[in-house]
């Protein structure tokens, strides 16, 4: 069967996959390294974001993308497996990993888990809550938080609106959809689309929305590794 066929029947168990794209370079973060291999509480951050991963049984496989010629990760231990198939793009580092997971034997109607490798502060119990409110979904769903402030919209460097935020929300990761529906929705969407939800809206689906977490966040700018070193030190014994 084609890895990108829409299945319209759905087996009893499909199986759960983990896929972390870790082929950017992290340019806003201010590096001299890719950031999610930059240390933060005695570790590279791509490694708190597996042990998180690690911590979910219900996970038949987690598959990390890296760019070709990547060696930092070398040597993976039994709770994941390395693919150098990492595009010049987000988008394209997923839809790489897909298929790389499909040669490994995933199923078009498979479930799969798509989470930033720089959102090192993830939880299993933030990962376990997605399953369980997506995995009985028609579309499937994503980590998300409400967004807590007031909202403006800028013309000139001023405020030109605020805007009303009742209904706005922060997408997170994990973003979890059927292996084959998803890499159709990429294929569609092109190497641009920033998110799998965003894919997966541009083929008129609409994925469910489930409580993340504050702390969910993706470390992206040079101020961000305090916070998370310091959030990441306060979960240690």
């Amino acid at each position: 069967m084609s890895l990108l066929a829409t299945v319209a029947g759905t087996p009893a168990s499909p199986r759960f996959f983990a896929l972390i794209p870790c082929a950017g370079t992290g340019s806003r973060a201010g590096t001299a390294q890719p950031k999610q291999y930059q240390p933060l509480a005695g570790l590279p951050m791509v490694l708190h974001t597996l042990a998180a991963f690690a911590a979910v049984p219900r996970l038949a496989r987690c598959l990390v993308v890296v760019a070709p010629g990547d060696r930092f990760l070398d040597h993976p231990d039994a709770s994941f497996s390395i693919a150098d198939c990492g595009g010049a793009t987000r988008a394209l580092s997923v839809l790489n990993g897909l298929g790389q997971l499909a040669a490994l034997g995933a199923e078009p109607q498979d479930w799969v888990l798509v989470h930033d490798a720089a959102r090192c502060l993830v939880t299993p119990r933030q990962i376990e809550a997605l399953i369980d409110a997506c995995e009985h979904d028609a579309v499937g769903g994503l980590l998300a938080h409400k967004l807590p402030d007031t909202l403006k919209r800028e013309a000139g460097g001023r405020v030109a609106a605020t805007i009303d935020r009742s209904d706005k929300w922060l997408a997170q990761t994990p973003q979890m959809f059927r292996l084959g529906a998803l890499a159709a929705a990429l294929e569609q969407a092109g190497p641009a689309v920033t998110d799998e939800a965003g894919a997966m809206e541009a083929a008129g689906l609409q994925p469910r929305l489930v409580p993340g977490g504050a702390q969910n966040f993706k470390v992206t700018y040079p101020e961000d590794f305090a916070l998370a070193e310091a959030v990441l030190r306060s979960r240690q014994p």
